[in-house]
């Protein structure tokens, strides 16, 4: 987007809005400064309310303030979720207000604020003894803020969404409580563990060059951008020359498509994996959030590509897009198959919201893996989406 297509959406001419920003990147500065500031604010009004209010809905009023400020702010935290490293050179120029480095900060304030909540939790006896509260915390906060990234706060129900979602992390979509042990045991595990494995003998196919630049234009695109990364910029990285490029691939969006189409062809067979295994709808669900959890600490160049295609317009790649409405079709079948066989306990929305919310809630934040390690996050998917965070009664 131009700034002169800014200035005609505002109603006035460019020059006008030369007076107020010398730059998109000045405008994307000031929503960010603004988004992060709210956040703060809303950090600040969950301030203990002692025992007059449940300390389980103050989590939940919390989450909910927290959803509807990444919502209000949608473009500031499509800006945060994704910004090129700033030693590529940061083109935002220094404003005196905020600093075009804040779009790289955590939301601490919310998630110190989500934690302080956990921890009285935790002392007044309703968190299970074994979670990690700060990786919950940060589980929690992520959640809401996601309610902004995607559609779903425009679709029939939305408004259930931040309760849904909380509720789901809190008290688990489980009738009971499948242990680990016997998680662990289960043929959709196994048979995930095997996919897994089998990404170790590579999947660059037999030309070798192709396999190079493939895995060359997954480090500068997660790292710059894929706007940001010219086809010269990856045959430097590469060692060849623009023209060798060129001969391998058409064009950047052709080279992008190759590497996203066999990142789509990876979570589509690990999630097979994972749905075909004999296992009852628990075990599939839990194979699942295993699966993603692999994928999301192997590919991670290619979650980063995805983020930035949130922020940016895409390619013109449409037959990527189906990767989603299958993936929720098949989160859907799961929850209609646990719902009949008495294993899934979740109601109060539409079946298309809960089924959104739960597929949502099966992607766990590469933070979360980074921090945690695959074992730590997968724990912390049992212990939300299955078991639940909460003391049952």
């Amino acid at each position: 987007m131009s700034l002169q297509e800014i200035a005609h959406a505002c109603g006035i001419l460019p020059g006008s809005l030369y007076h107020h920003f010398d730059s998109k990147e000045a405008i994307v500065s000031e929503l960010v400064g603004r988004y992060l500031d709210d956040l703060e604010a809303v950090a600040a009004r969950a301030a203990p309310a002692g025992d007059r209010v449940p300390i389980e809905e103050q989590i939940v009023e919390f989450g909910r303030s927290i959803a509807a400020c990444g919502v209000k702010h949608r473009a500031a935290l499509l800006a945060t979720l994704y910004e090129p490293p700033t030693d590529l050179g940061d083109p935002s120029p220094d404003l005196g207000g905020p600093s075009p480095g804040r779009a790289h900060e955590s939301p601490a304030a919310i998630e110190g604020a989500m934690l302080a909540l956990l921890q009285r939790a935790r002392d007044s006896g309703i968190v299970r003894p074994g979670i990690d509260l700060a990786m919950l915390s940060d589980r929690l906060c992520q959640s809401m803020l996601h309610v902004g990234v995607g559609v779903s706060h425009l679709t029939p129900g939305a408004e259930r969404v931040p309760e849904l979602r909380l509720h789901i992390l809190l008290h688990g979509i489980a009738r009971g409580a499948p242990s680990d042990a016997a998680l662990d045991a289960s043929s959709p595990i196994k048979a995930v563990e095997k996919m897994v494995a089998a990404w170790d003998e590579g999947m660059g196919g037999d030309d070798e060059r192709v396999a190079h630049l493939q895995a060359v234009a997954r480090k500068e695109f997660g790292r710059r951008g894929f706007e940001a990364t010219t086809m010269r910029d990856l045959a430097a990285a590469a060692g060849l020359s623009t023209g060798t490029v060129y001969r391998s691939f058409r064009s950047k969006d052709e080279l992008l498509l190759s590497i996203m189409r066999t990142y789509s062809r990876e979570a589509r067979w690990a999630w097979a994996a994972a749905l075909e295994s004999e296992g009852s709808p628990l075990e599939r669900l839990d194979a699942v959030m295993c699966a993603n959890i692999h994928l999301l600490d192997r590919f991670s160049d290619e979650f980063r590509i995805q983020l930035a295609w949130l922020r940016q317009s895409p390619p013109t790649t449409p037959d990527l897009g189906r990767w989603f409405t299958w993936h929720l079709r098949q989160v859907k079948r799961l929850l209609a198959d646990g719902a009949e066989a008495g294993q899934v306990d979740l109601r109060g929305a539409p079946a298309d919201v809960r089924a959104r919310c739960v597929y949502e809630a099966t992607v766990i934040p590469p933070g979360i893996i980074a921090t945690g390690g695959v074992r730590g996050a997968h724990c912390l998917a049992r212990d939300t989406v299955l078991r639940g965070a909460l003391v049952r009664p």
